[in-house]
């Protein structure tokens, strides 16, 4: 019977399952001359047998599946000490619709596709017996809805079978370890998966894998994990409403910064623009193909981009929405409206001038209130904005406002959470979520400036008030942050006198530590993420600004080129200790001490055994505008010295 044929009598069966059994036998022991009530699967998990179907002798090993007819004679002769095996019995009734005919045609369970006696040999053996076991669990139980997930979960091993014959039937020689791979990781995309743990599953070193997976793909094994999840996250993005969290989670990452970071490397834009943009047109650039009816390979050229501005501050990740499709008809007739009374109410004279920053300033002298405007270049060209601006909404760069005592209207919730300026922030109106900002409360607060990292959002904004856009990534450092905001504002001798006292506060803080640590110490800034751990370089926050760029200490050498380069960078247990420097600094939201030399491989860092491992909060760590930096420097700076005096 012909593969297809088989696949055309399951596709229009009515499935019963009659019964579910986990047997064992042992030496000496035999089943002899059984007929099986209906038609059945046997699943071998443990030990050998000679099996004899109708007298036709089959030599069973672990793990092999064998199909027979109902009145099959079943005999089960030993050939070890025991044998086991799951017994899946089953009916199905046909009926197929003929084209020539109004009715439909029924054809019963000894149609040949399910009397038929075949053997199989699974190539991803362990992922059957999950599979297997799963079904046979659920069966012990009560519920119906148990009872019909097993139909469910029996539907799969159906399809896993007829899909494996299709391989074997075309490829006699042994299954190409790619393919079990690629197919491995389309079933498991979700669960850890490293390099290591992938050459392990399938019995190859992580070198040779690894070759010949680039060899045959052209994708590194772990690059075309990540793909294989992102292009998951798109799907999703696509046809759901999921918030962006547990998207992040369905494809293995806990930490929806993380998944951010990683969606707008691959992608060129974060997973809540390319959700409200909603165009399959975005997807052009990464469509993967499928590779032999298993493998999905990124064409074209990928696109990487600095940090995205979402990771600004935050410390529970971005909260997407669809927000723009279904508020635009209200929000542009508000924003048409507030554009003709501003057009009605203003008009002005202009004389020009030079500020301190280098830039041509036009100075306006407006007819209504006589307020100063001033031009300022940005990357949308240059814009005029007021020279004294009151009433300000920020979504990034909000340490730097706080630290020149300039108190915003407005600003996303996540701001007002930060622990470092929270009460500097009191009456300050919330305005939403980076990706979900309410332009309705934006056009209530009637700001006179904007300043936004989202260059996404610009057009929206401009309309509402003058809008500078500074994207994250732009603003390297304290020093560079705290000036451009000073200039802006037209603070610049405030900025002075902070970045002053802030240098006297860090090398204060690095002196300290420089009499209690050695100069060539390494760090390592990690986040524990269960399985996996987050490992993270001098601009993700967790800590990394503070005693990367402002202790001045390394992470270790040999890694130190990837974590500066990546930034984050999510690694397993297997390789954790190569990433471990001489005092780990640990984001952890339920993880101590204790816990972590109880642990069989964080043990065995020399960091968990000699007390040098700081433990804190997301909440803490995450953020790292100069306020936040300034604080854990010091933090960390009085932890250090005390390691050194216990």
């Amino acid at each position: 019977m012909r593969l297809e044929d088989f696949a055309l009598y399951w596709n229009y069966a009515t499935i019963k399952i009659i019964d579910i059994r986990k047997q064992y036998q042992h030496g000496g022991e035999k089943l002899a001359s059984y007929r099986l009530p209906t038609s059945g699967f046997i699943y071998s998990t443990k030990g050998s047998a000679q099996i004899y179907l109708d007298g036709m002798n089959v030599d069973v090993k672990p793990f092999s599946v064998l199909h027979a007819g109902k009145g099959t004679r079943l005999d089960i002769h030993l050939t070890a000490e025991e044998f086991s095996y799951y017994l899946i019995l089953y009916k199905a009734v046909v009926s197929f619709p003929w084209p020539w005919r109004n009715d439909r045609v029924i054809i019963r369970e000894e149609a040949s596709a399910f009397h038929r006696i075949y053997q199989l040999k699974p190539d991803n053996p362990l992922e059957m017996f999950d599979l297997v076991h799963q079904i046979y669990e659920e069966w012990q139980c009560t519920s119906q809805l148990q009872k019909f997930h097993v139909k469910a979960l029996f539907q799969l091993f159906v399809y896993q079978i007829l899909r494996q014959l299709h391989v074997q039937t075309g490829h006699t020689d042994k299954p190409d370890v790619v393919e079990l791979v690629i197919s491995h990781i389309h079933s498991h995309y979700q669960e850890p998966l490293t390099l290591d743990s992938l050459a392990q599953h399938f019995g190859y070193s992580a070198k040779n894998l690894s070759r010949l997976f680039k060899k045959q793909t052209g994708n590194s094994l772990i690059d075309f994990v990540i793909q294989v999840r992102i292009q998951k996250a798109k799907e999703l993005l696509l046809h759901t409403e999921a918030p962006i969290q547990d998207i992040a989670e369905k494809i293995g990452y806990t930490d929806r910064l993380y998944f951010t970071r990683i969606f707008k490397k691959l992608t060129g834009t974060s997973p809540g623009h390319f959700r409200q943009r909603g165009a399959w047109e975005m997807d052009t650039e990464n469509r993967p193909y499928r590779s032999r009816g298993l493998s999905i390979v990124m064409t074209g050229t990928r696109r990487y981009s600095n940090d995205d501005y979402e990771n600004r501050y935050r410390y529970d990740g971005e909260e997407d929405s669809s927000m723009y499709s279904r508020k635009v008809p209200m929000v542009a007739t508000l924003l048409f409206c507030f554009a003709l009374v501003l057009s009605a109410c203003t008009t002005s004279s202009t004389t020009t001038s030079t500020t301190g920053v280098g830039q041509a300033v036009q100075q306006t002298d407006t007819v209504e209130n006589n307020n100063l405007t001033r031009k300022i270049s940005t990357i949308k060209g240059e814009i005029e904005i007021p020279a004294d601006p009151k009433r300000i909404i920020v979504d990034l760069y909000l340490g730097s406002f706080i630290a020149l005592n300039v108190k915003p209207i407005g600003t996303p919730e996540l701001n007002l959470k930060n622990p470092y300026f929270a009460e500097a922030l009191a009456g300050v109106e919330n305005i939403g979520e980076y990706e979900n900002i309410s332009l309705e409360k934006m056009l209530e607060l009637q700001p006179d400036l904007i300043v936004t990292g989202n260059e996404a959002a610009y057009e929206q904004y401009k309309k509402i008030a003058p809008t500078v856009v500074v994207p994250f990534g732009e603003l390297k450092n304290v020093h560079e942050e705290i000036t451009f905001v000073g200039k802006l504002l037209g603070k610049e001798k405030e900025a002075t006198a902070w970045l002053a006292e802030y240098d006297q506060r860090i090398a204060s803080a690095r002196e300290k530590v420089a009499k209690a640590v050695p100069a060539d110490a390494t760090f390592s800034i990690m986040q524990d993420w269960g399985k996996n751990t987050g490992v993270f370089g001098d601009n993700f926050g967790r800590g990394g600004q503070a005693v990367y760029s402002a202790l001045g200490y390394k992470p270790p050498v040999g890694v130190a080129k990837e974590i500066m380069e990546q930034q984050s960078v999510e690694v397993s247990g297997e390789v954790l200790p190569t990433f471990a420097g001489d005092y780990i600094i640990l984001t952890s939201e339920d993880r101590t001490l204790s816990d972590l030399q109880a642990d069989p491989i964080w043990g065995t860092l020399d960091a968990v055994k000699n007390n040098r491992v700081y433990i804190w909060k997301k909440d803490k760590s995450w953020y790292f505008d100069p306020i936040a930096t300034l604080s854990q420097t010091e933090e960390l700076a009085d932890w250090l010295v005390s390691t050194q005096k216990k």
